[in-house]
């Protein structure tokens, strides 16, 4: 009793004996079927092949950082916001814009820029984006017809 780590009672008071586990032990000794040529660690995939998890995908976009609209195509000198009109190759925009570094940029820059939200042509700049998730199908609605959960709400109302 005086080799054990704690003093209550109740700590290792069981009757069952301490060991290393047996290989097989609780599941019968029943091991499930290896495959030939797989390697050690496998999974092992149904007879059905592998299950298809329904992910959505998932796509890099770039947002104007003033209102949020999305972005498309590559930013040049002189782009804009096709929404605010704000010059996107701007620090702002800009991947390496940090309001706590030295001059507000993570990259070695020479002097401050001024405005941080003006256009300017900074060699090191790079577009801030994200990667978003895809919420909506590729497949094109008609505008015409009322979609699926209007129709379905619609339909409760019919006699």
């Amino acid at each position: 009793m005086s080799d054990r780590k704690y003093k209550q009672q109740g700590y290792q008071d069981d009757d069952r004996t301490r060991g290393p586990r047996r290989e097989g032990e609780g599941n019968g000794g029943q091991r499930p079927e290896r495959v030939p040529g797989a390697p050690a660690g496998a999974r092992r995939i149904s007879s059905e092949g592998a299950r298809n998890p329904n992910m959505p995908g998932y796509h890099q976009v770039a947002r104007c950082a003033r209102c949020g609209t999305f972005v498309n195509g590559e930013i040049f000198f002189l782009s804009k916001c096709p929404k605010c009109a704000t010059a996107l190759r701007s620090c702002s925009q800009c991947v390496y814009f940090d309001p706590s570094a030295r001059w507000e940029c993570t990259q070695p820059i020479a002097a401050r820029l001024v405005p941080k939200d003006g256009a300017n042509e900074c060699r090191f700049y790079s577009a801030r984006t994200s990667w978003e998730r895809e919420t909506s199908s590729a497949q094109s609605h008609k505008p015409s017809e009322p979609s699926g959960a209007k129709k379905a709400f619609d339909d409760l109302f019919k006699f």
